[in-house]
């Protein structure tokens, strides 16, 4: 989904014969997205890549299930309420809002992966607000730290193994219709254009290990919400080389180059990545509008359109108190949002910003879990009325 990269020994065309040294042929993998119209990629295998028996599993997660209608309010979620959880990120994923596009919940792993897993439903992608580690797949080693996106495209094996002695805590958004770069960034050859938020450096692929044998011999797969059990005669991370442009890969937060205006920018400027029926944005630090009479702050608005998510990262939000690291708001399609009492006013003059966080736009209205609701800021939409103003309910 970035650019084409080959690691690893290939032979010269695909689809042709291609054997170790002692005469053995080894086995092309072809991974495709849209049918066979989208990106590609290909993996060498010693072995058969298709031969994992089913087996009876008990890994995964809960996924998100519908919760009773509410009323149209905006939201706030404080995901530092959540109970502690012990386990690998297959068993403390928290699923806390979706739609027909997204899943978007904490994942907060205490250990290693002790199995494989893929997701056959969608991309997954993970923003890590605390910890680090190593993604290991079929690609190798990817590191990853505290700030960083984590991008795992569908249908690949994977495990996270963790930092010791650190503490995790990360957002994760699956996908379930794709993500990808924004169009816009591209020019008519692929390349991500000189005027993108983004440079191709900024992106790290994982470091190729060659064939890896760790002894794990089981795996599960994600399919239709549901999860299934495999078992495998030898390590399934036997890749001797891989060519494509279909990729696990990280991005740190902070190399994004945001954009500043005279006057406030729509958030569309901090767009991201591009999923099925959403754009996930970045806010990072930047100077704000330098126009005499700017108005930093956000402008109350009304977008018909989308429910907007942010999770809060670091940092003050001139727009909004109450929030802290780990918040998620929920602003519903439907009724006008914006600023805290006070806080439109008072950042005239405001010449930074130290503000570090996650925005979703979604064009499906959001649905909260029963996890949600057990961690819900109920005072939340009446922190929107000015006390010292007059408020009509007749």
């Amino acid at each position: 989904m970035l650019e084409r990269i080959q690691r690893g020994e290939l032979p010269p065309k695909p689809h042709t014969a291609f054997r170790d040294g002692a005469g053995s042929l080894r086995f092309e993998q072809c991974h495709t997205r849209a049918g066979f119209d989208g990106g590609y990629t290909m993996l060498y295998h010693a072995g058969r890549p298709h031969e994992a028996r089913e087996r009876p599993s008990s890994d995964g997660w809960l996924v998100a299930l519908a919760t009773p209608e509410r009323s149209l309010l905006r939201r706030h979620y404080r995901t530092p309420l959540l109970p502690n959880t012990a386990g690998s990120s297959l068993s403390t994923r928290l699923p806390l809002l979706f739609n027909q596009d997204l899943v978007v919940g904490i994942v907060r792993p205490t250990a290693d992966d002790t199995v494989y897993f893929s997701n056959g439903d969608a991309d997954e992608l993970f923003f890590v607000l605390e910890g680090g580690g190593v993604l290991r797949s079929q690609f190798g080693d990817l590191t990853f730290g505290a700030g960083d996106y984590v991008c795992v495209p569908r249908g690949f094996l994977h495990r996270f193994t963790l930092e010791p002695k650190s503490r995790q805590l990360w957002l994760n958004i699956e996908c379930l219709g794709g993500m990808s770069i924004p169009d816009q960034y591209r020019n008519r050859v692929g390349q991500l254009r000189m005027d993108a938020p983004y440079t191709h450096r900024d992106f790290r692929a994982p470091e190729f290990r060659g064939p890896t044998d760790e002894g794990i011999r089981e795996s599960v797969v994600k399919r239709g919400a549901r999860f299934y059990g495999f078992s495998h005669r030898a390590s399934p991370l036997d890749v001797v080389g891989w060519d494509g442009s279909v990729y696990p890969f990280a991005f740190a937060i902070l190399n994004f180059q945001p954009r500043v205006g005279q006057i406030h920018l729509p958030p569309t400027v901090h767009g991201t990545f591009a999923a099925r029926g959403a754009l996930i944005c970045s806010f990072v630090p930047r100077p704000l509008d330098f126009h005499p009479d700017a108005i930093p702050c956000p402008y109350p608005h009304s977008n018909v359109d989308v429910d907007e998510l942010i999770f809060y990262c670091r940092g003050n939000f001139t727009s909004r108190r109450g929030v802290g690291p780990g918040s998620i708001s929920h602003h519903p399609a439907g009724i006008p949002h914006g600023p805290h009492p006070n806080a439109y006013e008072a950042s005239i003059g405001t010449k930074h910003t130290e503000e570090l966080a996650v925005m979703l736009d979604c064009y499906a209205p959001l649905v909260p879990t029963a996890t949600a609701l057990e961690i819900e800021d109920a005072d939340y939409h009446d922190s929107f009325v000015d006390p010292g103003g007059s408020h009509s309910t007749g």
